[in-house]
């Protein structure tokens, strides 16, 4: 188990296997490094560093919430690349991740070598963050994984049909862990009233950080039927960025596994591009 102590005082946990290219990846919002599990095979022959954020699964928990930030998160990255003596990586961001990788690229850019988006964008729809809303924080009803499992497939049978039950229960072991009294969140409650605190105000104007990844190997990937990145936000990043290298993945949701075929090959083509 690697850890490094943020600047902060927490033990943020990380994982840093292989050897080439630094890509850095960057998990959804509460979720594990597990989330590039079914993608690492597909990056084999470069280093893949993968962390969690403070407040989630195994890295410390912030006595102030508030700390669970974009900001904050961000400058975890930061230290974490220098903690490994890492002048520069690649970003490959799912959701929360990618939202980082923007902010990077405005603020530090000079450390990034590329950034790939997996199901994220400068425009969030609104009814995406509500349903996220829905269950963010909160211990699952279901008290076993097989349990959960079928919760799973039910609530996301329109965004991921035909995904198999073992799938489903993969996904529950990932992200819940089994107590005396059911299922647990692996990530602090309060995370939810960080998201709280900016719930119901205007968006921010998030354009102008994917622009600053100007001259940066870019690549979006977008599940077919995600309730977060819409398909005209696709199209208007791709207008800013006709170099964008862009996959779209039939049958996927919110988000994509990355070991769909059409996200191996957006994935493999932006590597190319950093080689």
């Amino acid at each position: 188990m690697a850890t490094f102590q943020s600047s902060d005082g927490l033990n943020l946990y990380y994982e840093d296997e292989g050897e080439g290219l630094p890509i850095l990846c960057l998990p959804g919002l509460t979720r594990t490094t597990a989330d590039f599990d079914d993608v690492t095979p597909h990056l084999a022959g470069n280093r893949l560093i993968k962390m969690e954020y403070r407040g989630r699964n195994r890295s410390d928990f912030d006595p102030n919430w508030q700390n669970y930030s974009l900001p904050v998160e961000g400058r975890d990255v930061l230290e974490l690349l220098a903690h490994l003596g890492l002048e520069q990586a690649a970003i490959l961001g799912t959701s929360r991740g990618g939202m980082i990788g923007m902010g990077l690229a405005a603020m530090a850019k000079k450390h990034l070598l590329g950034v790939a988006l997996n199901d994220v964008g400068p425009d969030l729809d609104p009814k995406g963050i509500e349903f996220i809303m829905v269950y963010l924080g909160r211990n699952p009803a279901a008290r076993t994984y097989e349990e959960a499992a079928a919760a799973l497939a039910h609530v996301f049978a329109g965004q991921f049909p035909g995904v198999p039950d073992e799938i489903w229960l993969r996904e529950a072991r990932r992200n819940y862990t089994q107590s005396d009294e059911g299922l647990q969140i692996t990530y602090d409650p309060k995370l939810r009233d960080a998201i709280e605190l900016t719930r119901g105000a205007p968006l921010p104007d998030l354009w102008p950080f994917f622009d600053a990844m100007a001259g940066l190997p870019l690549a979006c990937i977008r599940g077919a039927n995600s309730y977060l990145l819409k398909p005209e936000t696709l199209a208007k990043m791709q207008e800013r960025r006709p170099d964008m290298i862009t996959a779209v993945v039939p049958d996927r949701g919110h988000v994509p596994f990355l070991n769909e075929p059409e996200a191996v090959t957006a994935l493999q083509a932006w590597v190319e591009q950093m080689k």
